[in-house]
């Protein structure tokens, strides 16, 4: 009879794998899945904005008939600028904006094929990647904390014909410059950065020298090594917003013009 009793409740002990017949609860797998819906939701909540913030971004493609969306965006400003002149370093040129958006610029531009700046870069440089179809986003590192960088940096890292550095001094938290086009705004979240850079990044509407490169020029701008900014004031010696590029040195600037470096055009022109 003991031994009876014995198996009986050997036997309830082990139904099911569990104490008195309760089913097991697979806790690893429903870990798991939790898991899993946990990393789709993060995934979510990071791509769908983003996604949507580029769809958005395309209503303001250039089109035959829309040439130009940037007029369309809200406190765009506009400045007709011919194709600049052409200095070099370390000349400065007598800007009448501030960061500048256009006219006279070095003789290499910034390479801008989506790099972020860490430091400031020469503005001279700057301008000539604008007159190339570029977008240059400029910001205030004062008026924006480190997670607001990130966020502006995310929409410029590796995307073509645009570069993103610092401007100390800026009056406004960002600004962004194309040929002849200027936003200036107050955060880095603000929808116009990517209707801006979707309207104005190589619209072949709006910059002088259309299908020029914004790759590195082997023996001019080093992206790892960039001409520094220079915040003093370009002193009189400047080259002038003018058509004609002439030696500031002399009386007037009248005097012979201020040629290019070897293989480079004084003027407009894919350079």
């Amino acid at each position: 009879m003991t031994k009876n009793r014995g198996n009986g409740a050997k036997s309830r002990s082990t139904a099911g794998g569990v104490p008195g017949g309760g089913l097991r609860i697979p806790w690893l797998l429903i870990g798991a899945v939790v898991v899993i819906v946990g990393l789709i939701g993060v995934i979510a909540y990071n791509m769908v904005p983003r996604a949507l913030e580029r769809a958005e971004a395309q209503r303001y493609a250039p089109s035959a008939d829309n040439p130009d969306p940037s007029t369309g965006i809200d406190g765009v400003v506009k400045v007709e600028y011919p194709a600049g002149n052409h200095i070099q370093a370390p000349q400065r040129v007598a800007y009448d904006q501030n960061p500048p958006f256009g006219g006279a610029h070095d003789q290499y531009w910034a390479t801008c094929t989506g790099v972020v700046y860490p430091e400031p870069i020469r503005t001279e440089n700057a301008v000539h990647s604008l007159e190339h179809g570029a977008v240059w986003v400029a910001y205030n590192p004062d008026r924006l904390s480190s997670d607001d960088i990130a966020t502006l940096a995310s929409k410029v890292d590796g995307e073509p014909y645009t570069l993103m550095s610092p401007y100390p001094g800026l009056d406004s938290a960002v600004s962004l410059q194309s040929w002849g086009r200027q936003l200036k705004l107050d955060g880095a979240t603000d929808e116009r950065i990517p209707q801006f850079v979707s309207a104005l990044s190589q619209n072949p509407n709006t910059y002088p020298e259309a299908g020029a490169s914004c790759s590195t020029v082997p023996g001019g701008f080093d992206p790892a090594d960039p001409p520094p900014f220079d915040s003093s004031p370009p002193g009189p010696d400047a080259a002038p917003m003018t058509d004609e590029q002439t030696d500031p040195a002399q009386p007037g600037g009248g005097g012979a013009p201020v040629p290019a470096a070897p293989g480079m055009p004084t003027g407009g022109g894919n350079g």
